[in-house]
C-alpha cells in the first residue's frame, strides 16, 4: 500500500464516519503532496516538511512508505467493520464521473489533462461539464464556444483510443423560471447535462421549488447538481430552501439523478436530504465537481456517504457501464 493509497482510504473512512470536512480534506491534501514521491521509506520528519502534511498524516506516510499498514488506518478499518469494507467496494465499482471542469471555464487544467487523470484512475468514462453562459464569473461557455468544445472533445477521444471515453456535457444554470441556460439544439447534442442553481440561492421556498421542479422534469436534464448550493467550510453558505419531498419525487419519476457532490466544502445534499432522496427512489450520481486532476480522487468520499445511506450500486449511475448510461439518457429524451 502506497502512502497515497493509505491517505485516500483514511479520507474515505473518515467520511464514512461523518467526520468534519476539514479532517477529510486534510488527508486528501496530504495524498496530493506525496503522489510524486519516489518509492522507498520516508521518515516522518521528512514527510512533515511537505506542504499540506501535518504530524498525523506524516506518520501515516512514514508507516506506509516502509511497507506497513498505518496504525491509524488499521484502527479506522477495525472500527468500521464489514459495513465500511462494503462501502469501499462500492467506491471501487465506480466507472465514471458526471461532473468535471476544465480551463475552458473555471477549471485550472486543459481538457486532455482532466481526461488523462480520469482514465488513470480507472474510469471508463467521464463527463466534461464546463459552465453555461450566464455564469460569467466562471467564464461560462457561449453557444459558439460550446460548439468549439464539442470539436475539442472529439479530438481528445481520437487521441485516447479505446478503453475510455470523454463525454460531452455541461453544467447548465437553472434560470429563475426553471429553464436552462443554453440553446436547445446544443443541449440535444450533449451526452450528459448537469443542471444546477447558482443564483438567487436564498429565494423563498415556493419559487425555488417551482424552479427545481421545472428543471428536473426537463428531458434534457440528466443530473440535478449540488441541489442546496450550501457551503460548509470557511464562512459557509446556508442551504437553499425548497420542498425536498416534491423535488425528489419528481427526480425519481423523471429518472433524473440527484448528485452526491464530493467537494469537501459542499457535501451536498446534506445527510437528511440524502436520506429523503434515497427513500423517494431516486437515482444518484457520485460526482467530484473536479476543477483540477487531483480533485478526481475526492469521489471515494462521496461513495462513503452513499454507503452510509444504504444505497446499492445499481442506484448510482456513476457505477454503470457507458452503454447503460447513454441508453438511460436517450430513453428519457
Amino acid at each position: 500500500m502506497t502512502p497515497d493509497e493509505a491517505l485516500r482510504r483514511i479520507a474515505f473512512l473518515l467520511e464514512w464516519r461523518g467526520a468534519s470536512p476539514y479532517r477529510v480534506r486534510a488527508f486528501h491534501t496530504a495524498a496530493d503532496a506525496v503522489r510524486d514521491l519516489p518509492p522507498g521509506p520516508v521518515d516522518a520528519a521528512r514527510a512533515g516538511r511537505l506542504r499540506g502534511v501535518g504530524p498525523v498524516t506524516a506518520e501515516v506516510i512514514a508507516q506506509a512508505s516502509a511497507g506497513a499498514v498505518p496504525g491509524y488506518l488499521a484502527r479506522l478499518e477495525a472500527e468500521g467493520g464489514p459495513d465500511a469494507r462494503a462501502g469501499w467496494e462500492l467506491a471501487a465499482a465506480s466507472t465514471g464521473d458526471c461532473h468535471l471542469h476544465s480551463d475552458w471555464s473555471d477549471g485550472g487544467s486543459p481538457i486532455q489533462d482532466m481526461a488523462d487523470a480520469a482514465h488513470a484512475l480507472g474510469h471508463r468514462w467521464a463527463v466534461l461539464t464546463d459552465h453555461s453562459p450566464r455564469l460569467t464569473i466562471a467564464h461560462g461557455l457561449s453557444p459558439d464556444r460550446l460548439r468549439s468544445q464539442l470539436r475539442a472533445v472529439a479530438a481528445v477521444n481520437a487521441r485516447l483510443g479505446p478503453g475510455f471515453r470523454l463525454l460531452s456535457g455541461i453544467e447548465c444554470d437553472i434560470l429563475d423560471d426553471g429553464s436552462l441556460d443554453q440553446e436547445e439544439d446544443l443541449l440535444g447534442r450533449l451526452d450528459v447535462v448537469v443542471a444546477s442553481v447558482h443564483s438567487k440561492l436564498r429565494s423563498e421556498p415556493g419559487p425555488m421549488t417551482a424552479r427545481l421542479l421545472a428543471a428536473v422534469r426537463n428531458p434534457r436534464v440528466d443530473v440535478l447538481g449540488h441541489c442546496t448550493g450550501r457551503i460548509v467550510t470557511g464562512r459557509g453558505r446556508p442551504q437553499s430552501r425548497f420542498d425536498a419531498e416534491a423535488v425528489f419525487a419528481a427526480c425519481a419519476e423523471a429518472g433524473t439523478a440527484v448528485e452526491i457532490n464530493c467537494r469537501p466544502e459542499r457535501r451536498d445534499p446534506p445527510d437528511d436530504l440524502l436520506a429523503l432522496a434515497a427513500a423517494a427512489g431516486c437515482l444518484f450520481a457520485v460526482d467530484t465537481d473536479a476543477h483540477a486532476p487531483e480533485q478526481l480522487h475526492w469521489q471515494s468520499t462521496g461513495y462513503a456517504r452513499a454507503a452510509r445511506t444504504g444505497l446499492p450500486a445499481d442506484r448510482l449511475i456513476t457505477t454503470w457501464p457507458l452503454g447503460r448510461l447513454l441508453e438511460h439518457g436517450s430513453r428519457r429524451r
